[in-house]
This record gives structure tokens, C-alpha cells and sequence, in this order.
């Protein structure tokens, strides 16, 4: 610590970074994804915190200015470390606590994660999120228009991508790693250790669209009270009478350890994903959520409601 004993000037604001690499908190992660933004994140602090601009920042490194703004967006990994070393010298950064905390950091970033074989067939910016989810402690979500990808059936999921091959000309193997990708995922909410709190409010239209068979639906439904028996998991259904705040778009709010800030993912145009940790953005769709989780049926209705609709579209 030196002569005098005085901690670094960045030992306060490491102190809660470094608690994800530690105890339970460093038990609990179980990819790059969230190790890679917090090293962007922080080269990002970094680099403002000197003055720089990404340009003269990658120029004085001899890296590109694409590959440095992707890493600071946590969407890319820095791949050498003689490149992490000296924007870290670039930076002022000379604390030996400090750079071999950041190291350590870019060691996890670098690790693959259990979805990188499906990388190729995902739209742009999910990779991300199914990281993030793979990490997250709890989610929010909202699903307007279908059935949410970790309540559904692989018949469920089949239907829609079936239905969507003519016109996306998408292949017999794309529908299919997508279908293992989505159980995959799944397994989050049924897992023996650290199961995800996962609590979902479906519009009543997502669950009357029908997707594929009458068959098909009844399992779904059945497949949602399943699920919903378990403590870690809550569905409500907005009703088509109600006349309460309807969000538009489907999102879902993501928290993590403590250390970690939530974020947000949202659905885009063209089947892109995008993740945002502003906390303003958590702030707004947390009260959308809020608000539509107050108009909704109670959670122990949910059964009842299903049942009857699988009554319903039986008849």
C-alpha cells in the first residue's frame, strides 16, 4: 500500500466491483457475458475519466476505433492482453491491485459460454442478452403477443418458427437449434441450485393467438401451471376487458448480484435485441411493469384461467 498506508484512489470504487470475482457472487456466474461489461464499462470510465475520445484513445494503442467502442459497449471481447495493458498505461492506471484486478476480469471475458454453439443462428444482439440471463438473479418480463420463450413447449416454439420458414426462408436446421437454444434457456427455471426467479404477465391475446394445433395450445397451457407450481416462478394474465395501460412492445428487467446494475432488454425491428443498463431506462420499464402487474389477474387465478380456456377452444 506504500509508505504511508493509503489505499489506491480507485481502491473505494474497485472495492464493489470486486466482489463479483469473490465468494457466492463468483459461484453464481456461469459465463463471460457479464465480465465482459464490466471490463467495457470500466474501460469506459477510464478513458472519459483521461480525456480521450474512443478515436485518439484506439490510435495511440494501434487498435481500431470499431473494435475499442464494441469493447467498452461490452458486445466484444479484447482479445489480447498486451492491448488491455497498454490502454490501461494510456489511462494512468499503475496500482498493482488494480491492474491485476482488471486482468482477472479480462481472463473471464474471454471464457465461452454455453451458447456460443448457437451463436450463428441468433439475431443480432441476443448472444448478449441469453448471457445476461444466464447470470441474472431475477426477471421481470412482459409478452404481448405470444407465449414467453421460457414458458413455451418445444411444440409451441415449433409451431411459430414453422410458420415463419416460408417467409424468412429460414432452414430446417435454424428452426431447430433455435428450439434447443429456447429449452436450453428453459432449464433456468427448474434448476436444482440458484433457480431463476422468473415472474411473467402475458396479455390474455398472447395466450388465445393460436399457435399450430388446438393440441398444441392445451399443452401449453398445462405446461404454464406446470411451471407456475413452482415458488420461484409467477404468470399473470392482463384481461382483454381490462382497460388499463397495455405497453406495446415486450420487454423484460433483469437484476444480478447486488454489484452487478440491472438492465433491460426490449425487442427491436428487423429480429434485433437490444440491452441497456441506463437507469433510466430500468427506471420507466420498471413502472410499466408495476403498472401492468396491478391491472392483471392475481397470480393463483392464473390456473383457473388457463383451464378454463383450454375448456374453451376445446369445445
Amino acid at each position: 500500500m506504500g509508505q504511508t498506508d493509503k489505499p489506491s484512489l480507485r481502491q473505494e470504487h474497485y472495492e464493489g466491483l470486486r466482489k463479483i470475482l469473490k465468494g457466492e457472487e463468483m459461484a453464481a456466474r456461469r459465463g463471460p457475458t457479464i465480465p465482459r461489461r464490466q471490463l467495457g464499462g470500466e474501460l469506459r470510465r477510464l478513458r472519459e475519466q483521461s480525456g480521450l475520445i474512443v478515436l485518439e484513445a484506439a490510435q495511440r494503442v494501434g487498435i481500431s476505433e470499431t473494435k475499442l467502442s464494441k469493447v467498452e459497449r461490452g458486445v466484444a471481447g479484447l482479445p489480447k492482453i498486451s492491448d488491455l495493458e497498454a490502454l490501461l498505461d494510456l489511462y494512468g492506471v499503475t496500482d498493482e491491485g488494480d491492474i491485476e484486478f482488471l486482468l482477472d476480469t479480462h481472463r473471464q471475458s474471454l471464457g465461452r459460454g454455453w451458447w456460443t454453439p448457437y451463436r450463428s443462428f441468433m439475431p443480432s444482439g441476443m448472444a448478449t442478452y441469453v448471457g445476461l440471463e444466464s447470470d441474472a438473479r431475477s426477471i421481470r418480463a412482459w409478452q404481448p403477443n405470444l407465449v414467453h420463450g421460457l414458458l413455451q413447449t418445444s411444440e409451441y416454439a415449433r409451431a411459430l418458427y414453422e410458420t415463419a420458414k416460408p417467409i424468412n426462408e429460414t432452414t430446417t436446421e435454424f428452426i431447430e437449434r433455435n428450439i434447443a437454444l429456447r429449452m436450453q434457456r428453459k432449464q433456468m427455471l427448474t434448476r436444482a441450485t440458484t433457480p431463476l426467479e422468473f415472474w411473467c404477465i402475458l396479455d390474455e391475446a398472447a395466450l388465445r393467438r393460436r399457435r399450430g394445433s388446438t393440441e398444441i395450445m392445451v399443452q401449453q397451457y398445462e405446461e404454464i401451471v406446470r411451471l407456475t407450481r413452482s415458488d420461484t416462478v409467477t404468470v399473470q394474465v392482463l384481461p382483454l376487458h381490462s382497460t388499463s395501460y397495455r405497453c406495446p412492445n415486450d420487454f423484460a428487467i433483469l437484476s444480478f448480484e447486488p454489484s452487478t446494475p440491472p438492465a433491460v432488454e426490449v425487442d427491436g425491428p428487423w429480429d434485433t435485441v437490444s440491452v441497456v443498463e441506463r437507469e433510466r431506462e430500468v427506471w420507466t420499464h420498471t413502472r410499466r411493469f408495476d403498472s401492468l402487474r396491478a391491472a392483471a389477474l392475481a397470480p393463483d387465478e392464473t390456473p383457473r384461467f388457463l383451464t378454463e380456456l383450454a375448456r374453451e377452444i376445446t369445445a
